[in-house]
């Protein structure tokens, strides 16, 4: 018996890590990617910490823009894809971090700690906003409320009186960043925080799901009704889930505005929460780490296609959303969860074959 409980301990370790083996691996890559690109160019590993210009810095900026993207794809994933709320203005979220931050280092001189305490806060004060309709409105009504909340935000943003404060239609600019932080001489510091945050934001997210509170959200999308007969007040379950995406999401808007020269007043507008959607979308909707697929394939595809085809690329990208949208239903970490026994089945067999 003492033999037993004594290797308990020691397994639970290894069982997180053979149940996050997926996440470690693509972690470690991550981490060692900016090297292996510096040694491919042919630039100096010193040059390379030293922000000096080259392949690397280039893709740092492309995989941090990558992150930001997946925070925010993730925070809508929860409301939509777990929760089943259908929101047109969660790009408010986004927006309202990015402004905030930018305001509270512009014009307030605050430090960074002080300022994501302020983002913090904002992100519950929007939330709490959001959940006044919520227990009078749902579906697609809810989702024309935001969308109604998010186009008096964006009106604001350009209007004269704010122009001062918030830059008006150009935005905000000149926006001082920490000296730790600053993407131009510390582009490899920035590259890893954008990194450990996105890392921890998905750890979070996915307890959260597993958790009873995760588990009411789920039920809530299959069927709200059922889960208020089985006696959960949902108002609340639903509060607790718009609060986590709200500050997520916040929080992607100020590491947008740290890494950013500028903040756009098109970060608040509705084609911003289209393409969360989509993000998601094309990753697996309700998967988390289909978000974060989904930012990544939606980024590279933009880039690669601008690069390659220029002007044509919006019609091209258009196609691809489309084919996407209709071979692959579920998005690639759905269409792989749903199918994955069928394909190492489908491997086995094949290997078999090939021995036999």
């Amino acid at each position: 018996m003492a033999a037993s409980t004594a290797a308990k301990p020691q397994a639970r370790p290894l069982a997180g890590i053979k149940n996050n083996a997926a996440i470690l691996i693509v972690l470690g890559l991550l981490i060692l990617l900016p090297f292996v690109i510096a040694l491919v160019d042919g630039q100096s590993i010193g040059g390379m910490l030293a922000s000096k210009e080259g392949y690397s810095k280039f893709y740092q900026g492309l995989l941090i823009e990558i992150f930001i993207l997946a925070i925010y794809a993730i925070s809508y994933d929860l409301l939509f894809g777990v929760t089943g709320m259908l929101s047109f203005g969660h790009a408010m979220f986004f927006a309202v971090g990015a402004y905030v931050t930018g305001i509270a280092l512009k014009t307030l001189h605050w430090s960074l700690l002080p300022t994501l305490g302020l983002v913090l806060v904002a992100g519950v004060v929007q939330a709490l906003l959001f959940s006044i309709v919520l227990p009078r409105v749902k579906g697609i009504t809810f989702a024309l409320v935001t969308l109604g909340m998010a186009s008096v935000f964006h009106i604001v943003i350009v209007s004269h009186e704010l122009n001062p404060l918030t830059g008006g239609d150009v935005g905000l600019q000149g926006i001082p960043k920490p000296a730790f932080l600053n993407p131009s001489v510390q582009r490899l510091t920035f590259y890893f925080v954008a990194l450990l945050l996105t890392f921890l934001v998905y750890l979070v997210f996915r307890r959260f799901v597993n958790s009873p509170t995760g588990r009411v959200c789920t039920a809530i999308r299959e069927n709200e009704d059922r889960a208020k007969m089985l006696g959960y007040n949902t108002f609340y379950f639903k509060l607790a889930a718009l609060i986590v995406s709200g500050i997520t999401a916040a929080l992607a808007g100020s590491l947008q505005a740290l890494y950013q020269p500028i903040v756009s007043p098109n970060a608040a507008g509705m084609s911003f929460t289209v393409a969360a959607l989509l993000m998601i979308l094309i990753g697996g909707v309700g998967t988390l780490s289909g978000a974060l697929v989904g930012a990544a394939a939606y980024r590279l595809l933009d880039f690669f296609l601008n690069k390659a085809f220029g002007e044509s690329s919006s019609f091209l990208l258009g196609v691809i959303y489309v084919a996407l949208v209709l071979f692959v239903p579920y998005g690639i970490v759905g269409t792989w969860q749903m199918r994955r026994n069928e394909i190492r089945t489908g491997w086995r067999r094949l290997v078999g074959r090939m021995k036999g």
